[in-house]
This record gives C-alpha cells, structure tokens and sequence, in this order.
C-alpha cells in the first residue's frame, strides 16, 4: 500500500512539472504533410517586434455552419501560432449578431464599416435555412484598426473549394494586417501625369488600398522639357512608378527620363492601352463606334525590354457582360449581355503574384508579344485558350451581342499575354542612339530589375457611383466581384518586397473534407458505432479484468 502510494505521489509531482516546465517552454510538432501549422519566416517577422498589445476579434461565434465552423477552427489554430511567437498578440470570438434588437440597422452599419455579410443556405435533414455570417476578423492595436477577410470566395468554387481557399490564405491575410498594424517606414510610390492619365477618382479605391503600406505621390512629366534633371532626381526619390492608361504621346525627352529611373532601379508598373475604345462611345444612335490605334511612342521603349504591346483587341469567349436598357424609358429593363471584347481572365496559378486569386476583368485588353530577350518574362495573366485577336481600326457595334459566337473561328490557343512580369538586369533603351536630351550620371547598364505591363488601361480603374469612387473590381451593373485589386494590389508588393508577404502566398494547404452524400447516407450507422462501440469496450474491459482478478487470486 505504501509502495503504491509512493509511485502515485512521484507521478502526480511528474506531471505538475511537465505542465510548470509547459508553461515556460512551448513547442509545436507539426507532423502534418503541407506544414499547415507551421509559420513561415516571412509571416513570424510580422509580429517579431511588437512592443504593446495586439487584440484580434475574430467574428465567427455562435450558430455557424459546418464549412464556417471549419474556417473558425483554423482560424484560432492560426492565431494560437502568432500568440506563440508573441505573447502580445491576443484574439476574442465574437458572436456580432447577440443582443441585436434592430437587424436592418445593424447590417446597414456592418456595411459601412466595410464587413460584407455572406448569405449561406443551410441544408440538413431535408430542411433549408438561410444564415448571414460576417467571415472577418479584425486587427486592432492602439486607435488603429485593420479588418482581415477570412472568407476567400472564387468563381465557380464548389463549398470544399471555398474553405480550401479560404484557409489557404488565411496566414496571408493576417501576416498582411499585421504588418500594416507595424509599419513605419513606408516606401513611396510616383503616380505619374502629364500624358493623359487616369484621373484620380477613377484610381482612387486601389490607392486608397496600398497607402496601408506605402506613400503615394505624383510627379508630372511635362515639366521635363524644361529642366529633366530636377524631374529624374524627384522620380529617383520614389521606389515604384505607377502609369495608369495614358492617352496622349511620350515625347522622347519624357522616355529617356523614364528610362533612366528605369535602369538605375526604379521599378514601374504599367497600364497601358494602343487602342482607343471605350464602351461608352457605343452609346450613340448607331451603337457602333470605330477602334483606332493610340499612338503613345512607346513601341521601342517597351522593345528594348523584351515586350510589344499590339494595337489589336482581345476578342475572348470567357468573358464578363455589359448591362443594356431594354423597352421603353418608362418601363426599361436592364440585362447582362455576354460582351466579348471584355476578357474574364482566371489565373494561371504559376507566380505568387496570381496565387490563389478571383478571376479579373479585362475591357477593350490588348495583346502582348514576348521578344527573345536576356531579361527573364513570366506572363502572369492571358486570355482563355477560346479566344483571338482583331487588328485596329476596327468597327465595333452593339449588334455582336444579337449575333451567337461561332467556335469555330476561335482556335485553340495558349491564350494572347495580357500582363507580363519582366525581370533582369535592364539597359538603357538608348544605348548606341542619340540622346534627347542630356542628363547627369546618366548609364547604360543597370543592375537587376523587375516591371510589369499590363494591355488594359481599365484594369486599375473603378466605377463612380453619385461621384463617389466603388471597390475596384466591383461592377456595379451586375453585382459582380473580379479580383483586380487583389492582383494589381500583389503586383506592388512584389515589386517592392521580392522576400515579403507575397512570398507566403505560395504556401500550399489541402484540407480533407467530408462527403456530404456519404454523411447522409451513413448518419444512422456512425452514430450507432459511436455510442455502441464505447459502451461495448467498457463493458469487455470490465469483464476481462474480473475474469484476471478471478484467476489470480483464486485460492
């Protein structure tokens, strides 16, 4: 008895210590096949240097449905990993709906602060339901608040691609919030003017956007005709130049400047079209319009970097609807009509900057040639393998849309590039040629660099309603998402953090589901093993140890 006593003090003091050492020492073995609990390096340095208290409200408490219980479980998961990086950091689950006594009040304010709900149907039993949830969590620090959507919807997806999808970027989304939450030297980006480009309010959601991450600022260039070394010397002051659909020439002057904060490091994203076309010029008496070429003299510019924009359109079967007015103007009724000249393009997954995001749209897109150049080109975004292209000037008429599309004419294809990642040491595109103009310290060879082109102006460019500018890649005719400013958005982040939070991105995490039709085919049998079964062992267990304690101390 005494001995026995012994053993059970020793081991209760054994697992005290194993809990007080727990406390102090915290490790995680991740033994799952796609490191699904394990951080990346990029995501740890995130919170590494948080000093004062980091809160998480994580909205998804209470009546949740399977595939959102799922979604919170891997959220805490998640959080839990941060927490054990940073003891700072600390999350709540929060119900948003408790205690709500004016529903259309309380979604009207949800909407405001910019937490769009998602309407689920719930099918159990042969009974539907429907359920709002509020996929968000919310990232606060101080007076600074950062929401982080953890519901990643994609066109097409199945409910088990959903989750996959969603909990996939789920480390993305908060490593990118916390690094907004502990920013403080900002990189700084040039939106370029001078040549026609879009005005600001056409801009504004996407530079609304990433001014969580950088400083933005504008530079004109028509002032390089009177003194360019002072225009190149601000542009050299900024780490990204952003040229969003110009409309009117470059002059040489203008180039060479550009070329020069080029190829002495300066990165640039640019949004260009060479055909003048835009929807609203088919809204006229004959509801035709002509395409004509857009002279922006950048055919040799953009050669010498191993590219050439077409002056052609992108005529594509996969494509997104306009909204016309039929009937009279007292009775009208809006329709979506299939319009092919307005490219719905699906990432082809190959880049961190197309990982994991929703289908972008295209409107009057070119295409894009790739040279046989030393720079190394990614083309991250084509059109669908059922499309061609049609040379300018070309008649385009609303009078398509009565007209069935014949297959036929659209052969197979790669698909025309629409937006191509260049990256390599770059030089001077007026290397052996006679300079515009003369500059100081200007150089031939420059280290290595990266841009992107983009064949459609429009790509960056959100729609106004009552002036006021809308969420960019939101339509407002049809009520559709596209992920334009998920894309645009990861296009600035790589070109400015090659080893960043785009990089986790690539991360991979599948998640094994189970089959809805086998659940409800098998619910009765599992249910019965799952009561009955333990039942039996206990019953066998207490058998099994009577009959031992029977044979061994039987006189």
């Amino acid at each position: 008895m005494k001995q026995q006593l012994k053993y059970s003090i020793l081991g209760l003091a054994a697992v005290v210590a194993i809990n007080v050492l727990a406390s102090y020492v915290y490790h995680r073995f991740d033994l799952t096949e796609d490191k699904r609990y394990t951080l990346s390096e990029a995501a740890l340095q995130t919170v590494a240097n948080f000093k004062s208290p980091i809160v998480v409200d994580v909205l998804l408490e209470g009546n949740l449905p399977a595939e959102f219980s799922r979604l919170k479980t891997e959220t805490i998961l998640l959080l839990e990993q941060f927490r054990a990086e940073n003891r700072k950091i600390t999350f709540n689950l929060i119900d948003p709906k408790e205690g709500i006594d004016n529903p259309e009040e309380f979604m009207a304010q949800m909407q405001q602060l910019g937490l769009k709900p998602v309407n689920v149907t719930l099918s159990e039993d042969g009974k539907t339901s429907q359920e709002i949830i509020f996929p968000w969590a919310m990232v606060n620090s101080g007076n600074q608040t950062v929401k982080v959507p953890l519901l990643k919807n994609k066109l097409g997806a199945t409910p088990e691609e959903r989750i996959n999808n969603s909990v996939q970027q789920l480390e993305y989304a908060f490593a990118d919030a916390f690094t907004k939450i502990g920013i403080k030297d900002k990189k700084k980006i040039a939106v370029l003017k001078g040549n026609g480009e879009l005005e600001d309010q056409y801009m504004a959601d996407f530079l609304t956007s990433i001014r969580d991450y950088y400083n933005i600022g504008a530079i004109t260039l028509d002032s390089v005709a009177a003194n360019p070394n002072r225009v190149l010397d601000q542009l050299k002051t900024f780490d990204l130049a952003l040229v969003a659909k110009p409309t009117q020439a470059f002059t040489e002057e203008e180039k060479y400047v550009l070329d020069q904060y080029i190829v002495q490091g300066g990165k640039s994203l640019w949004l260009v079209d060479q055909v003048a076309m835009e929807i609203d010029s088919l809204y006229n008496e004959n509801g035709s319009n002509i395409a004509l070429k857009r002279e922006l003299n950048l055919d040799d510019f953009f050669f010498k970097y191993g590219i050439r924009v077409n002056p052609v359109l992108v005529n594509d079967l996969y494509n997104t609807p306009i909204v016309l007015a039929t009937g009279s103007s007292t009775d009208s009724q809006y329709n979506p009509l299939p319009w092919v000249y307005n490219p719905m393009v699906f990432s082809r997954e190959n880049h961190p900057i197309n990982k994991n995001i929703e289908a972008v749209r295209f409107q009057f897109a070119n295409g894009i040639d790739i040279l046989n150049t030393g720079a190394r080109k990614t083309v991250l975004l084509a059109s669908s393998p059922l499309s061609k292209t049609e040379g300018s000037p070309k008649t385009i008429s609303l009078d398509i849309l009565a007209q069935t599309p014949n297959e036929k004419q659209y052969e197979q294809n790669a698909g025309t590039p629409l937006a191509v990642l260049i990256e390599g040491e770059f030089n001077s595109a007026y290397t052996n040629r006679v300079k515009p103009v003369k500059l100081t310290n200007a150089a031939e060879k420059g280290a290595r660099n990266k841009m992107i082109v983009i064949a459609d102006g429009d790509l960056i460019k959100n729609q106004l309603r009552n002036g006021l500018p809308l969420e960019l890649g939101y339509d407002k005719w049809t009520n559709s998402f596209y992920g334009n400013k998920e894309f645009l958005t990861n296009c600035v982040n790589y070109l400015l953090d090659d080893t960043g939070l785009i990089n986790i991105r690539n991360k991979k995490v599948a998640i094994p589901l189970l089959d809805p039709q086998k659940i409800s085919e098998q619910k009765s049998k599992w249910q019965l093993i799952n009561i009955l079964l333990p039942i039996l062992l206990v019953v066998l267990l207490g058998i099994s140890y009577g009959w031992y304690r029977k044979q061994n101390y039987k006189a």
